[in-house]
């Protein structure tokens, strides 16, 4: 998948109900182009999947829920299983209102030495960007920092609407967003006790690089939308318990990797 990344960005989110999310795409049409990846799928949208890591002590969770103004979250996302397909590491920055967002792709064979420590070689990255191998340093000094490992696996689809000359602005429907504690990486797409973060609701996301544009402004009066956080780890990680992804346990109590022996 090509990154079609908007790295520094404002971004407001709104819980809307699908029917709503509906008469938002006749809207958004008239002023966007739908994402070349999801035109061909299902209700427009493609599978994203994302595996949150975190301190023992769950501290990036923990910035979000005191509401610090400077905090990030650090996360492999991919898309896939296929073996040939590369894995992002991104780091997801807030610094007060402003959203930076820095990843760089590698060949997923390679995902262990990364998680390691080792910084990837030009030949183990998807892209020869400098910006690229720059923003996997970040993730491990931040992971190391933090002494941070996986904690959660988040998945959802997305149908995203872009501009149609340039990247200043995006809009975003997120549906079925779910997750699992998740303390190993596997990296795998298929889930196996997924809990549903926001039940059958769809979070609009409106991002944009300048000025809110003006019909943005008319869109969110037309359909009275409400401006709200929808963080998706951290609000999936109260769903699931703070404790049982600190621990690692299932909805049952059971650790993780037991409760998975017992399902094959």
């Amino acid at each position: 998948m090509a990154d079609n990344l908007q790295k520094q960005r404002y971004e407001h989110k709104y819980i809307i109900g699908d029917d709503v999310a509906l008469s938002v795409r006749d809207f958004v049409s008239s002023y966007l182009d739908l994402d070349p990846f999801g035109a061909t799928q299902p209700n427009f949208s493609y599978p994203v999947h994302s595996l949150y890591l975190d301190s023992p002590g769950l501290r990036l969770y923990q910035t979000t829920i005191n509401g610090d103004k400077n905090r990030y979250k650090l996360r492999i996302r991919f898309y896939e299983d296929r073996p040939k397909a590369p894995v992002y590491f991104e780091v997801k920055r807030r610094t007060n209102n402003t959203i930076a967002k820095e990843r760089g792709g590698v060949n997923r064979e390679d995902l262990g030495h990364v998680l390691s420590g080792q910084l990837p070689l030009l030949g183990q990255m998807s892209s020869g960007e400098p910006a690229h191998r720059a923003a996997v340093e970040q993730f491990i000094h931040h992971m190391q920092e933090l002494e941070a490992a996986p904690k959660a696996h988040v998945a959802y689809y997305r149908e995203a609407w872009t501009s149609r000359h340039d990247n200043s602005v995006r809009v975003t429907l997120d549906r079925q967003i779910r997750i699992e504690v998740e303390h190993k990486s596997h990296l795998i797409t298929q889930m196996k006790d997924p809990k549903l973060v926001f039940g059958d609701n769809v979070v609009l996301e409106l991002k944009f690089t300048n000025r809110f544009p003006d019909w943005f402004r008319e869109l969110v009066r037309i359909f009275g939308l409400t401006q709200c956080g929808a963080a998706k780890y951290v609000d999936g990680v109260t769903v699931l318990g703070s404790q049982f992804v600190q621990e690692g346990l299932d909805s049952s109590g059971w650790p993780i990797a037991h409760s998975r022996e017992k399902v094959t």
